[in-house]
């Protein structure tokens, strides 16, 4: 992805809401929890291990993950922490 505006453009013509940077300090640990709303997002810098219905995915700079809402996961971030792009789709934008 060449920037943040051009990923923030493609996923509101996609149909996604809004799009945000999200940067974790180094060693962070975040528990099992869920979020109200669909993500695509796709790591930036450093790296971080996702954890989802009892499969780990190390991921690096240019990999990228998908979560729908709703979905139990865990996430443990790198020496360096980690940065990622992340497009956000409430579940209620999904409804017909």
């Amino acid at each position: 992805m060449d920037s943040f505006e051009i990923f923030k453009s493609n996923a509101l013509a996609g149909g996604y809401e809004e799009a945000v940077v999200r940067e974790w300090a180094p060693d962070t640990v975040v528990e099992t929890h869920s979020h109200p709303f669909d993500a695509d997002a796709v790591v930036t810098q450093g790296e971080m291990w996702l954890t989802c219905e009892g499969s780990t995915r190390h991921l690096k700079p240019g990999d990228t993950f998908s979560l729908a809402s709703g979905v139990p996961h865990a996430e443990r971030y790198g020496a360096r922490g980690a940065t990622y792009w992340v497009a956000r789709r409430s579940t209620s934008a999904n409804a017909t």
